[in-house]
């Protein structure tokens, strides 16, 4: 134990303690999931015929992926619909749920149920919401008590707000955006829990000296938030993006595909070609956004 405290920069032990973290999810991989992932990629080469004693594996090469992508009726459609509608909740949803921390952190009466509030959206995705919601139990309830006059009010809200933002001038594909982003506030927001308490950690894990010291040489609040609170808060940033990435691309019509045709007409092997290239972009993202944004993360020393 002297040996490392001796002979090991300052440097070479926070890594050593960043390995020890990451440690139970590579004994977690390699025990549970490298198996049934290296079996993935073996089912996505062949065609799987069950049998008396199990099931018998045909090779089929890339021949399942060549009916996935150039034959399958439904896959292409479904994958394109899946990551436009991502790549759009996905920037909603950060900068929500980052500005609700911002305000659930700051000292008011009754901030413990405020936050309470904001963490229900994880509590609903519970399966008792989930069925009440398939059976459309909440749409009825909501045409019931609002009636179709609140349903139009809602309507001209949505229309005015747009004739608004057409005053200002902004651009055409901006003020589309923010519409979409109307519609899906529900969503928004039941998909922005998580991320809400990862950043009210982050928040709270921030000195109050930094603040102190920001006060004493006059900064105003604008200037406290770009200077202290977002650069601190990066690291934060960049955990959010990642989770908010893999959330929203575990939980859609795509993945209920894949599913469905382990056990339907296309069969393991299919299933498992579709999960593969799912999984392959998933990653390519996943690199390319943790790439970009690791280049302005500020880590404080």
């Amino acid at each position: 134990m002297n040996f490392f405290k001796k002979h090991l920069s300052l440097k070479s032990k926070r890594n050593m303690i960043g390995y020890f973290f990451v440690l139970p999810f590579v004994i977690g991989f390699l025990l549970f999931f490298l198996v049934p992932f290296i079996q993935a990629i073996v089912f996505s080469l062949n065609e799987i015929e069950m049998t008396g004693e199990g099931y018998q594996l045909i090779y089929q090469g890339f021949g399942n992926y060549e009916y996935v992508i150039y034959t399958h009726p439904r896959f292409n459609q479904l994958f394109v619909e899946t990551v436009i509608e991502t790549l759009i909740d996905i920037p909603l949803i950060i900068i929500f749920s980052f500005f609700a921390a911002i305000l659930l952190n700051q000292k008011f009466r009754g901030r413990f149920l405020a936050r309470t509030i904001f963490f229900l959206p994880v509590i609903m995705g519970a399966g008792i919401i989930l069925s009440m919601e398939a059976e459309d139990y909440m749409a009825e309830i909501m045409a019931t008590q609002i009636g179709e006059e609140a349903q139009t009010g809602l309507i001209l809200g949505v229309d005015q707000l747009s004739d608004l933002l057409i005053e200002f001038n902004l651009p055409v594909v901006l003020i589309d955006y923010l519409m979409d982003s109307v519609d899906q506030i529900a969503e928004v927001i039941r998909s922005s829990g998580v991320q809400i308490i990862v950043f009210l950690a982050g928040l709270q894990s921030i000195s109050p000296s930094l603040y102190e010291v920001a006060i004493a040489e006059g900064a105003t609040p604008w200037e406290k938030f770009w200077k202290i609170t977002f650069p601190m808060l990066t690291p934060i940033l960049l955990t959010n993006v990642v989770y908010t990435i893999i959330d929203s691309f575990v939980a859609n019509d795509l993945v209920d595909l894949i599913r469905d045709s382990a056990v339907g007409a296309g069969g393991y092997g299919i299933s498992s070609a579709m999960s593969m290239i799912y999984l392959l972009f998933i990653a390519v993202l996943l690199i390319i956004i943790v790439g970009l944004i690791s280049r302005g993360v500020y880590y404080h020393e």
